[in-house]
């Protein structure tokens, strides 16, 4: 249970982080926290059913695709909660890259 908390406040400081750099924008603090609760929602429900039905083209690309997969995850994100938002495709692209070094990272840190 630690470590889902963690994450959650590690993926809500990347998007904290992100909206100094990047066209993101949430209405409060409070957003950023809420957007990393829904991130770690759908990437428990969603991403794991579109990695699997990804395999093949997971494999031709040795797994760079799973970036694009990351990527989706965080434009449904921008969709699914109000207040916070990511515009456009590229935005969410380098955003997930820094998720993706952040919670890598953060579990290197923890093992």
């Amino acid at each position: 249970m630690k470590l889902q908390i963690y994450r959650l406040l590690v993926n809500a400081l990347v998007f904290f982080v992100a909206a100094r750099f990047l066209p993101i924008e949430a209405a409060t603090l409070l957003h950023f926290i809420g957007a990393g609760m829904v991130l770690g929602l759908v990437n428990l429900i969603i991403r794991p059913l579109l990695i699997i039905l990804t395999i093949p083209l997971n494999l031709l690309t040795l797994g760079v695709f799973t970036l694009v997969i990351n990527t989706w995850m965080i434009l449904l994100t921008s969709a699914l909660f109000p207040g916070f938002a990511v515009h456009g495709f590229g935005v969410a692209f380098l955003v997930s890259i820094m998720v993706s070094l952040a919670n890598w990272g953060f579990i290197k840190i923890t093992r």
